[in-house]
This record gives structure tokens, sequence and C-alpha cells, in this order.
């Protein structure tokens, strides 16, 4: 069977998943970033998850982090399904090698393009990912890790439609 959509309840996804240790296996994690999030909300950084749920992700020139994400504890998360545990982890390896060796892009060889090739990899729905498809997929299929979550993807935003409203009275 090939890697697919994870297509449990969120009551199974919790049994799943270990919240408190930032454990998430088979999935795709976003959090927020810093300045660049507060004023488009639905920009992010992204990692991919081992299937012991260890968090990798492309964070700077040359760096792959691992459980130790860039921007801090995700936000979000898309939980994913494999079958071979080995095939999903020789991917996220392989992943991890190609971009400790690459250069940094923020526009166009980023995080995304990680969780992409990694994905391409295994043949994740069939391959063909890149950084836009990566983007779509955390908007489209993504979980909060709770209302925390939720309040720390959005909080930086809220402040600055606030201030724009304040300084909008201010000045008129």
């Amino acid at each position: 069977m090939k890697p697919t959509y994870l297509q449990q309840t969120d009551e199974n996804l919790k049994e799943k998943f270990d919240f408190k240790r930032q454990r998430f296996p088979y999935s795709v994690v976003w959090t927020p970033l810093p300045l660049i999030t507060a004023l488009i909300p639905f920009i992010g950084h992204t990692g991919i998850c081992s299937s012991e749920g260890v968090i990798h992700d492309f964070s700077g020139p040359y760096t792959v982090s691992v459980d130790d994400m860039a921007f801090g504890n995700p936000t979000k998360y898309v939980p994913l399904e494999c079958e071979s545990k080995k095939s999903w982890d020789e991917a996220v390896d392989k992943g991890d090698g190609e971009y400790s060796q690459r250069m940094h892009n923020l526009c166009c060889d980023n995080c995304h393009s990680h969780v992409a090739y990694v994905l391409n990899q295994i043949n994740f729905e069939g391959g063909g990912w890149n950084m836009i498809s990566i983007w779509w997929l955390c908007i489209r299929k993504s979980h909060y890790v709770g209302i925390s979550g939720f309040i720390k993807t959005y909080a930086g935003f809220a402040v600055v439609i606030i201030l724009i409203m304040v300084l909008r009275m201010v000045l008129s």
C-alpha cells in the first residue's frame, strides 16, 4: 500500500502522538516564523517527522535540525500514513543528507523543499511535491496541536490588526 493521508479521528491521533514531547510520527509539522507569520498568518516553517515522531527541519544553510525545530515547537501538524517504517525513515535520512549539503534560500530552496524532497523519495500520493504543494498541504490538512497552537499561530497577526485599527482611529 502506498503512503497516504491518515484517516483517523482526532481521538486516535491523540493516542498516536505525544504532544508534550513534541512527537508526531509520520507527519509534516508547521510553526510560525517570527514577524512574517504576524503579517501573513499562512506563511510558516515546516519540518517532517520520522516514524518515531522526531522532527527534522531544514533550518538554515547546510543545516538540518533534528529534534530542535528552528522556530519553536509545532503549532500544527499534518498526519500521514506509511506502512513501511524502514522506507519512511530512509527517505527522511536521505532528505537530511541532501539538504545538509544545500544553501538555504528563503524563496526557492527552503524548509518546504526539504519536506517535498522526503515525500517525493517515498512517492507519497504519487510524488510531484514542491514548495507550493507542501504549503497548500499545511493549509488544507493540518490540525492545531491545541488551543495554544491556534493562539501562537494568530496572536501576532491579531496584534498587527489591532495596531492598524488603533492607528487609523488616531490618525483620522
